[in-house]
């Protein structure tokens, strides 16, 4: 099979000044995509706005031989979203790849929690994807060919101390992939996820000792990989990092079935309906549905 390429093909990098980002944009460039390098140019928190993050990386591309445009809009709004598709369009006339990368960290305690440090973590991580993949879907549609990478995180898959608004972000990007994915596929418009571990200006302090291990390079060969037309899967969960890339995914066992169940049912048969035994994953929601329908009616 021949090798990954992207020429004529353009793709949107968002938070791609730093880290994994700039790794996701670099790489896409160096196999022939036009890209364009979003950052808003704030901190970690969110705070503060500087359109120098993103006019480096894409000079970098530009330097190399590549092409790329920088566009400092935040993925936080509506509008927001429209410009960083527009700046696609007037660059390069299409959009082909959307890699929803951009976030932001406001950890606390669920117990000190505000509605300012809710609020702008899930407008960046998950608003965020929403406003910039819109757009950019509607072109796909059209032209019958996307694809889209978003980025959970393991404390959306399986939970972190401190991170309620982090986490829930990052686990409504897997129901927000799992839908893209149902509706775009017969026109393939592809969408997957992937949750990253990697040193980056977000995770360097969280790491510790893991951090030198976890080289943002070792993910980035899976985002070129899902936003290629090599590529036939969609709707799945990838946890990528080091290196090592492992499918994650949500799944039911065949539980425990009463006609008239009871709480004390519920009670006497939690080993039997705790139990990982013939788990099933179903692809969409009509399958889960079928499969509890293949219960009550045996």
């Amino acid at each position: 099979m021949t090798d990954i390429g992207f020429d004529g093909q353009v793709a949107i990098v968002t938070g791609a000044g730093h880290g994994l980002g700039r790794q996701h944009a670099l790489q896409l460039a160096a196999r022939g995509a036009r890209i364009v390098v979003n950052d808003l140019g704030g901190t970690v928190d969110g705070t503060g706005a500087d359109a120098g993050p993103a006019k480096q990386v894409a000079d970098e591309i530009n330097a190399a031989g590549g092409e790329a445009v920088a566009d400092a809009s935040s993925v936080a709004s509506q509008a927001g979203g429209e410009a960083i598709v527009q700046t696609a369009i007037d660059a390069f006339g299409r959009v082909d790849i959307v890699v929803n990368n951009a976030g932001i960290l406001r950890d606390k305690a669920f117990h000190n929690l505000t509605a300012d440090l809710l609020d702008s973590v899930l407008q960046v991580h998950l608003y965020g994807a929403f406003w910039v993949t819109l757009p950019a879907w509607k072109l796909m549609r059209e032209q019958n060919y996307g694809r889209v990478i978003n980025t959970t995180s393991a404390a959306g898959l399986f939970g972190n101390f401190g991170q309620t608004n982090y986490g829930a972000a990052k686990m409504g990007l897997v129901g927000f992939t799992k839908a893209l994915a149902q509706e775009g596929r017969k026109r393939n418009v592809l969408a997957n996820v992937i949750a990253p571990g990697a040193r980056t200006r977000m995770t360097e302090d969280l790491l510790g000792p893991m951090a030198d291990t976890l080289d943002p390079e070792a993910v980035t060969p899976v985002v070129v990989y899902l936003a290629s037309d090599q590529c036939d899967v969609t709707g799945q969960i990838l946890s990528v990092a080091g290196g090592r890339v492992s499918r994650v995914v949500v799944a039911e066992p065949l539980g425990y079935y009463s006609k008239d169940l009871t709480p004390e049912q519920v009670r006497d048969n939690w080993d039997t309906i705790a139990s990982l035994d013939d788990l099933i994953v179903p692809d969409n929601a009509n399958e889960e549905i079928g499969q509890l329908l293949n219960v009550v009616n045996r």
